[in-house]
């Protein structure tokens, strides 16, 4: 090996040695300009990160989108709305992965050998935002049965009671007639023997009758 040679390598291991002790003390872009850059480093197919509106497409076309999931799944609470929100979101990206992947195909619908990378990348987003849409409309689904059974539940709960105050005010109702029925019948017998009492002869008027009712009417 030269010397030339053998100087290079040095310089170049000198270097590596450089680079991974300035690693060491590297926390990204410190001023407002790099951030920025940093930012928009996504922003090539915006498919992950923060959800946002490329200037490409239509504001418009979005919050029509997300009216329609609204107008169909009606949310009732902020944390429906923010379901619906979250599925018109993914809705959107998928579709956005499909329009990027037609950019990865040539006029006679061949991909080209470094387009194929990107092809397999948006495919990887389309799919993980098509499972994003369904998990949000599953749990949209799942929290509005959840709330429709415990209505249920009351609903359940509230006609339980009110057959139980039917049932015990049909019970008072029925031992109040009994016991009217009761003391009706005592009357019309307390009746009937001071009327026999009063139709009773001497000759078969029956011994210490009042004493008798008087003493039953105490007991």
């Amino acid at each position: 090996m030269s010397s030339r040679q053998s100087r290079r390598d040095r310089r170049a291991a000198n270097r590596a040695l450089v680079n991974r002790a300035n690693a060491q003390f590297s926390t990204g872009p410190k001023t407002e300009e790099g951030r920025a850059i940093v930012s928009q480093n996504n922003l090539r197919h915006g498919l992950s990160g923060t959800f946002q509106v490329l200037a490409c497409e239509s504001q418009e076309a979005f919050d029509a989108l997300f009216q329609k999931l609204a107008a169909e799944h009606r949310p009732a609470n902020p944390l429906e709305e923010q379901l619906v929100q979250n599925m018109a979101q993914h809705f959107w990206l998928a579709q956005r992965a499909i329009g990027l992947q037609e950019k990865c195909f040539n006029e006679l619908g061949e991909v080209a050998p470094e387009k194929e990378k990107q092809l397999a990348l948006y495919l990887r987003y389309q799919t993980t935002h098509e499972r994003a849409f369904h998990k949000y409309t599953a749990e949209l689904r799942s929290l509005r049965n959840g709330k429709r059974k415990a209505e249920i539940g009351f609903e359940s709960q509230k006609r339980y009671e009110a057959q139980e105050a039917r049932r015990e005010t049909a019970e008072e109702r029925r031992r109040d007639l009994h016991k009217w029925a009761v003391l009706q019948a005592q009357a019309a017998y307390e009746h009937q023997e001071f009327k026999n009492l009063h139709l009773e002869t001497p000759e078969c008027r029956i011994p210490n009758r009042v004493q008798r009712i008087l003493a039953a009417e105490a007991a």
